[in-house]
């Protein structure tokens, strides 16, 4: 694997950048986790020189995913208000970011950050927690997934960005951040919470005495191969006999980087397309297969989804349903279907997160805005109830189901009728 920092600050080649940096090309809900960084509401452009506008130009020019037609006399002569006009025709994952912002987003791909633990999306101006890290400072506290954040240190937070509200918890310094959050039934419960290093395990395992094996995935960054062949291996040992099948937890993961995914899907593949990518440059354009070897050999996978499964995340799972090798449950993922690139500006030390392709999975559709259909179609709370080996016992009849109903007229099983099939 390359050396990200080096490689990336000081080997850059814009012929070159999508297919050499892969590894950081980002497929995330989130354009950040909610940490301790020095960050403002939304990075100015009034500040950058001329040189630094033209290359910001050049790059949107080049590589967004959507020709702008821009004039020539706009690419060549810049003005700031001009610049940040511009961003507000891109679309909502592409931004500037400052030398901050960049160093928490490689903090977030190589797993380390300071922070309170929470992972955070803005839906209609009000900040959702999409999911908390296992042993982080938020996780004890109590904070839980949908969990509506709506004041930072007695601070009102509505309308404001992820960025402000990081701003805000990095203002605590040393002192405890106070989080006040909104619970089902308009319940408001208040935390106070110190922020702490955390290592982000984006990967946990689980092995039921059934022989079936649970592999909860958090979010992609570059160690979730390793994580992952390594849970799958440590319950291989403690089994004793082959893994009888296989559930992978995807919900509530917001995504991450498009090589974890591809190499994850990769593990219980032997052939295929695993995703595509589409934009306007030749290197945009391309296309993952599969090697030959998958790590359970054909044991039964599945996989379970919901609406805050989110674009790496939804990576894997049409991957694998769309090669036959999984049957999806739960509920309607996010629909992300675009890859952001990191494009370093200057010296390195600030970039560009640009909408550079549009991604399709093997079976060539788009989910942008539109998701992931699963199979079997169960809410949260009905999911929790039925037991791991009932899954997995029924993911064959399942899959011939699925095979049997024409996709356009395919109806969803219910939790009543995967219940049924014990």
């Amino acid at each position: 694997m390359l050396n990200t920092t080096y490689s990336y600050k000081a080997h850059f080649s814009p012929a070159k950048f999508f297919t050499q940096l892969s590894f950081l090309l980002l497929v995330s809900l989130l354009c950040l986790i909610l940490q301790s960084f020095q960050a403002v509401a939304k990075p100015s452009l009034q500040s950058l020189q001329h040189q630094q506008l033209n290359e910001i130009l050049f790059n949107i020019h080049t590589y967004y995913v959507d020709d702008l037609k821009l004039q020539n006399t706009f690419v060549t002569q810049p003005d700031n208000l001009q610049v940040e006009a511009l961003f507000e025709r891109l679309d909502p994952y592409s931004k500037y970011l400052d030398e901050t912002e960049l160093d928490a987003i490689f903090s977030s791909t190589n797993g380390r950050y300071t922070g309170l633990g929470i992972e955070v999306k803005v839906e209609d101006g009000r900040v959702y927690i999409v999911n908390t890290i296992n042993n982080s400072p938020a996780a004890l506290a109590g904070l839980q997934v949908n969990d509506e954040v709506i004041a930072i240190n007695q601070q009102p937070i509505l309308d404001k960005s992820i960025e402000e509200v990081a701003k805000l918890i990095r203002q605590s310094g040393q002192s405890a951040v106070d989080v006040a959050v909104k619970r089902e039934k308009d319940t408001e419960l208040n935390f106070s919470i110190k922020r702490q290093q955390i290592n982000l395990q984006s990967v946990y395992g689980h092995l039921a005495d059934t022989g079936v094996a649970l592999i909860s995935i958090n979010s992609f960054n570059n160690h979730t191969l390793h994580d992952v062949a390594r849970e799958l291996a440590k319950m291989q040992v403690t089994n004793s006999f082959p893994l009888s099948g296989l559930i992978i937890d995807l919900r509530d993961n917001p995504g991450g980087t498009l090589q974890g995914a591809i190499e994850v899907a990769d593990l219980f593949l032997d052939n295929g397309t695993i995703v595509s990518t589409k934009g306007r440059f030749n290197e945009a354009n391309q296309k993952y297969k599969a090697h030959k070897g998958d790590i359970l050999s054909g044991a039964p996978i599945a996989v379970l989804i919901n609406e805050n499964s989110a674009s790496a995340a939804e990576i894997l799972a049409a991957a694998l349903r769309d090669n036959q090798r999984a049957v999806l449950i739960g509920e309607t993922s996010f629909g992300k279907g675009s890859v952001q690139s990191l494009i370093p500006l200057g010296n390195g030390n600030t970039a560009l997160k640009l909408t550079t392709a549009r991604y399709y999975t093997p079976a060539g559709q788009s989910i942008d805005g539109k998701g992931i259909t699963p199979d079997v179609s169960i809410n949260q709370t009905m999911l929790s109830e039925i037991d791991q080996g009932v899954i997995i016992k029924n993911i064959q009849e399942l899959a011939l189901f699925s095979s049997l109903l024409d996709r356009q007229d395919k109806k969803q099983l219910t939790a009543k009728q995967l219940v049924i099939m014990q």
